[in-house]
């Protein structure tokens, strides 16, 4: 019989439906029968690509037994992490005060106030390398609640109470300057690894926001050493197992520092951002392999992500079926020689496997390799390769394929809407514009709706119940300003407006600092409030970055002054930390460079609307059009005629303008950084 979470709309949630435990979504309703039991509730968070939830469920919330005593102890809640990252936020952030670590599965003790006594991840159905089994802790816990109340009172009160001391200020007096971004630069330097690209040990994640501070520093200042790292880390992971090599797209992340073996699951977040860092790498150096990948990973994206209604799916599973049944990890993307020679034959086997690092031994497990370019084959054979990609390609759309999460969220939608709309734009692909402008049209109908505000989550068309937290307004913000620039469609600004209004209003604190969620929002034991960027842009540095070009685009006074106050925490952050506030840094960046504003008055698509699209310098907003109604969709048109009945370009930046120029040379000139 199905538990509750039958009626959600969160894949994951889904996922345990059938669970013979009593599964909750988080509610009031389930705090409610806590208190009137009198029994602990046990918070579960997890989220559908990721492996040990999957693995936790099948040992401990599939069992019959163990789901008994669950269900006769506790009020069981389950999280979709993805859904409600504020929840997620607020009890990860106890999980690592208390343990030092965290992660998912997120398992949390909490009283019918909701306050947090007992936390871990993972438990194991048995005891094992000191850990305790899963039985074992409830047991534990059960015995506290029963016979130790006043203690599990006062812990829950202690932690709740160092919550409530974190809140931040705005971070740091004024905005970061030339001093805190090359004080992040050197701190990037120190971390960097020269030998395999990317920064620290293993495990190592793609740092596509470093990167993008990286290529917008070296646009400013001409540092060379800015833009090698950039370009060294980006050929190292398009080099890696980290990339699929025939499909395209990226994995999460590598378990080495080399970046062979991945964790296999493909995020949208991740292939966004890196879709954009490769096509800035290429507007930056014009390198053939950030083309192809930019290329590649929107396609991956379009082609595997994007759902019937236009919006993007979440992510790829890691784990899929083998050929003897088992549901294992990486199953879809290795390969053995002996699987090359079934599908290639031995010549293009022997090929196939030194073209991709495929060993006898294999890199990764049971005699299995991940695909990667080890680059020690000399000159190759373009046409060979193509025709064994393609093979290779075919046989595996047989294998059986990884499990997807279809729910459209908000805010990496923003951010894939923003790679495909400049990726169409640079590359000459008007199809991707097409894409970038369906998801951001879904965004539009689905996620605002009637109620005016941004919904977290949709599924097949439909919104889900949970509020936009402050990423979502960032990053949807930011890809409706990208698809402005390249479209000239000046309503992409005023939807872009109207987020930010709601970002002033709502999630906007004293002195500029800023909050995860809106003033009107579910009260949970704290407000979360995180500006550091770790797998994706916090919801701070995105509202920063949203509100600068805002800015620029309109000359809102209101919108930069609020860019500039969040920007206080860059200051504080980046000479400390640079690789956990990257996006933080390229907004400082832009804000360092102007923004620059270019206004064409001209034929949108034409050679000096690419051109300015084109352009390296940091942040720069660019707005197209030509004809009487220009003005009306782009402030920055009003009053810029044609010089000589001429597509004409005016740059602008610190409330200084250039001599208005009829020349894509000139101009490309003119924003070189």
């Amino acid at each position: 019989m199905a538990n509750r979470l039958a009626q959600t709309t969160s894949p994951y949630l889904l996922q345990h439906a059938d669970n013979p435990v009593d599964w909750w979504p988080w509610s009031p309703e389930a705090f409610e029968e806590a208190r009137k039991r009198d029994v602990p509730v046990l918070l579960s968070v997890g989220y559908a690509s990721c492996h040990w939830c999957h693995v936790m469920a099948h040992e401990s919330f599939e069992d019959e037994t163990v789901a008994a005593y669950l269900n006769a102890h506790f009020v069981p809640v389950k999280v979709d992490r993805e859904e409600r990252p504020d929840v997620d936020a607020v009890y990860m952030e106890a999980v690592q005060a208390a343990t030092g670590h965290g992660g998912w599965p997120m398992t949390v003790f909490l009283t019918a106030d909701a306050e947090p006594f007992y936390f871990g991840t993972y438990f194991p159905p048995e005891a094992r390398h000191g850990s305790p089994s899963f039985q074992q802790v409830l047991e534990g816990v059960v015995a506290a609640w029963t016979d130790r109340r006043e203690e599990v009172a006062e812990v829950a009160g202690r932690i709740v109470a160092d919550l409530a001391g974190r809140s931040l200020v705005h971070g740091g007096d004024g905005v970061p300057g030339e001093q805190e971004t090359a004080q992040a630069l050197l701190g990037l330097t120190r971390e960097y690894d020269e030998q395999h690209g990317g920064f620290g040990g293993a495990p190592k994640f793609p740092p596509s926001m470093a990167v993008e501070f990286l290529l917008r520093h070296y646009a400013r200042t001409g540092s060379e050493g800015a833009l090698q790292m950039a370009a060294d880390t980006c050929s190292a992971m398009a080099r890696g197992g980290i990339y699929d090599q025939l499909g395209g797209g990226f994995a999460r992340y590598s378990v080495d520092r080399e970046w062979v073996v991945p964790h296999f699951e493909k995020m949208l977040y991740d292939n966004a951002l890196l879709c954009r860092v490769y096509a800035h790498l290429w507007r930056t150096t014009g390198s053939d392999e950030a083309r192809r990948i930019a290329l590649e990973t929107a396609d991956f994206m379009v082609r595997e992500l994007r759902t019937a209604e236009g919006g993007f799916a979440s992510a790829l599973d890691a784990d899929s079926e083998d050929a003897g049944g088992r549901h294992v990890e990486g199953a879809f993307y290795v390969w053995t020689p002996g699987q090359l020679r079934e599908v290639l034959g031995e010549d293009d086997a022997a090929f196939a496997a030194a073209y991709f690092g495929v060993t006898e031994e294999g890199t990764f497990e049971e005699g299995a390799s991940v695909l990667r370019l080890p680059g020690d084959t000399g000159p190759v054979d373009a046409a060979r390769v193509a025709d064994v990609r393609a093979r290779l390609l075919a046989a595996r759309a047989e294998r059986p394929r990884p499990g997807r999460d279809d729910k459209v969220v908000a805010a990496w939608n923003g951010l894939a809407v923003a790679a495909l709309a400049e990726t169409g734009a640079y590359f000459d692909r008007p199809d991707l514009v097409e894409r970038a402008t369906e998801a951001a049209d879904l965004l539009v109908r689905v996620h605002l709706g009637e109620v005016a505000r941004l919904t977290r989550t949709s599924k097949d068309g439909r919104a889900g119940d949970n509020a936009g937290v402050l990423e979502d307004y960032g990053d949807v913000a930011e890809g409706f300003l990208a698809l402005a620039a390249v479209t000239g469609e000046g309503a992409w600004l005023e939807f872009a407006g109207f987020l930010l209004d709601i970002v002033l209003e709502q999630f906007t604190g004293e002195g500029g600092q800023l909050y995860d969620t809106a003033h009107d929002a579910e009260q949970l034991i704290r407000r979360p409030q995180d500006p550091t960027d770790s797998a994706t842009p916090s919801g701070w540095t995105a509202a920063a970055g949203a509100l600068l070009s805002y800015a620029a685009y309109t000359g809102s006074e209101a919108h930069r002054t609020a860019a500039e106050g969040a920007l206080g925490v860059v200051k504080a952050l980046g000479p400390r930390v640079p690789r956990f506030v990257g996006w933080g840094l390229a907004v400082a960046e832009a804000l360092l460079d102007g923004p620059r504003e270019v206004a064409v008055a001209g034929p949108v698509g034409g050679e000096l609307h690419r051109t300015a699209l084109l352009g390296r310098a940091p942040g720069a907003v660019v707005a197209a059009g030509e004809g009487p109604g220009a003005g009306a969709e782009f402030p920055l048109l009003v009053d810029r005629p044609q010089v000589g009945g001429e597509p004409t370009a005016y740059v602008c930046r610190h409330f200084v303008c250039d001599a208005p120029t009829t020349d894509a040379a000139e101009l490309a000139a003119k924003l070189g950084g």
